[in-house]
């Protein structure tokens, strides 16, 4: 496997450092790389950026109005884009519901769905998690009756991210309950103004309020927003799932994260010397920055595979063990240079315009906060836990 980037695709890394440099608004980086706190709009307004330049959806077809790139140059765009502080294009829409939609909608479907989410008209969220079905996802209890040409959903999500600022969710739905669980699933499309939808907010470890709960009492979903088959929807859902964790590497932003680990270590001292200059801290970081070169090989080889139109597979739980595991890692690096200015939190100092002083260097401020944050990623999109039986038992074969 060659390893050097082509002249094509560094003249393309130019080209976007270029186009970064020209249109990221200088405010929504700058809250990016002090960690402050971002607003919807930021994600809207750069999504309608990155759309206009005709680079809304790096990921999809060309019919579907995506680039058409290769994995490499979604691999750059990434890498460039943590880099120069864009925030992050939310997968919920772009990178989760949009294949399933590609692959297993109808025209109508495509034609209403697809062009809000890449031009950022349309916010989304996840409906799977249920109080009691998380890794045994397939016990979900929320049901959808049949009643002429709608469903009437009733039930409960949790632990859904962002709902409070979504127009839609896709949600997974008991339809039936003869025969085993996944056979009784389906896949809907879910308005969020729809009378009896209710969001209440989950408040996380570091005061933040990213996570909700979505209740449906005697929802109307027409029969026209399921997506394939009735009771097919456990098939959509695990095609979703490897799209998900596929994303949850987050190579990009696990290098932009290292860079700025190994700026705090130069700034904090040890016995009067550096802290990057610590023979034990300095192999910490160099173990975790080679496992993420590891990770982005691996995560190269399954682009690559995308490219050629096979969903992934069970090469997608081991990259969302391993980035999820690297992620954490650097997140408790972060924390362990800071010593004892790691131990205060101060939520507020997160506000863009908060002009207060902060308990020690301006870049301690955040890193508490996303040490909690970061303790999650080895349980959404499937616990490592249950990654790790997928690979035993499609890798291994055990």
């Amino acid at each position: 496997m060659d390893l050097e980037f082509s002249p094509q695709e560094q003249q393309f890394r130019a080209e976007l450092r270029a186009f970064l440099v020209a249109k990221l608004p200088a405010d929504i980086s700058r809250k990016v790389k002090e960690g402050k706190r971002l607003a919807k709009d930021d994600f809207v307004r750069w999504q309608k950026i990155l759309h206009a330049q005709g680079w809304g959806a790096p990921s999809w077809p060309e019919r579907f109005g995506g680039t058409g790139w290769s994995a490499v140059q979604q691999h750059i765009f990434d890498e460039e884009s943590a880099a120069a502080g864009a925030p992050l294009q939310l997968p919920f829409g772009l990178k989760m519901v949009a294949p399933v939609i590609m692959a297993f909608g109808d025209a109508a479907q495509q034609a209403q769905f697809l062009p809000r989410i890449v031009d950022g008209s349309d916010w989304w969220c996840q409906g799977y998690s249920e109080p009691g079905s998380g890794s045994d996802l397939a016990s979900l209890k929320t049901r959808a009756e049949r009643r002429g040409e709608h469903y009437v959903v009733n039930g409960q999500k949790t632990w859904t991210t962002l709902a409070q600022h979504a127009d839609w969710i896709f949600c997974l739905v008991r339809t039936a309950s003869e025969g085993r669980p996944q056979e009784g699933i389906s896949f809907l499309l879910i308005d969020m103004k729809s009378p009896g939808v209710t969001v209440r907010p989950i408040i996380m470890n570091d005061g933040e309020h990213e996570i909700n709960e979505v209740w449906f009492d005697e929802v109307n979903v027409p029969v026209g927003n399921r997506v394939g088959e009735e009771n097919r929807g456990w098939t959509y859902a695990k095609f979703l799932l490897g799209h998900e964790r596929t994303g949850i590497a987050g190579v990009g932003r696990s290098k932009a994260a290292l860079k700025h680990l190994k700026e705090i270590a130069r700034r904090e001292t040890c016995r009067g010397r550096p802290l990057i200059e610590d023979l034990r801290f300095r192999d910490r970081i160099a173990q975790v920055e080679l496992e993420l070169m590891a990770l982005e090989i691996t995560n190269l080889r399954v682009l690559s595979s995308e490219k050629e139109k096979k969903a992934p597979g069970p090469e997608a739980s081991i990259l969302k063990i391993k980035g999820s595991e690297i992620q954490q890692t650097i997140a408790e690096l972060q924390m362990s240079a800071l010593g004892h200015y790691a131990l205060p939190w101060q939520p507020e100092a997160l506000d863009a315009h908060w002009e207060g002083e902060s308990i020690g260097p301006d870049y301690a401020a955040p890193l508490t906060g996303h040490y909690f944050n970061f303790r999650k990623t080895t349980i959404y999109g499937g616990s490592n836990e249950i990654q790790k039986n997928i690979i035993a038992q499609m890798v291994l074969g055990l």
